[in-house]
């Protein structure tokens, strides 16, 4: 029984070439997943915390995104966290439009 890897790869596992250059394809997958995990944690999840705060955040957030990138070659992590950041970058524009229009209160503390 073959198993043929390329065939196995997600997405960006293609694009990076991690069935002909692993070791640079992995960085590049690692990159990637960690800039988009801070997009998503911006777009969906931040708030207005202390600067030492932040950075416990980003930190833990290196060490997972370190862990995912062992799954995101064989599974779709790096996309999920595309079209997530997708839909929340779209929600964050209508919510921009609808303030803007005056639709929706901004609540202020």
């Amino acid at each position: 029984m073959n198993v043929n890897v390329t065939e196995r790869l997600t997405f960006f596992g293609r694009i990076y070439g991690l069935d002909t250059n692993p070791q640079t394809g992995m960085w590049y997958l690692f990159i990637t997943i960690f800039l988009l995990c801070i997009l998503v944690y911006v777009l969906g999840f931040a708030r207005k915390i202390k600067l030492w705060q932040n950075v416990v955040i980003y930190i833990v957030m290196f060490v997972g995104c370190i862990m995912l990138t062992f799954f995101g070659a064989f599974l779709p992590v790096a996309e999920s966290l595309a079209v997530a950041a997708l839909f929340l970058g779209l929600y964050r524009f209508r919510l921009h439009q609808e303030r803007k229009a005056g639709n929706v209160k901004t609540s202020k503390k």
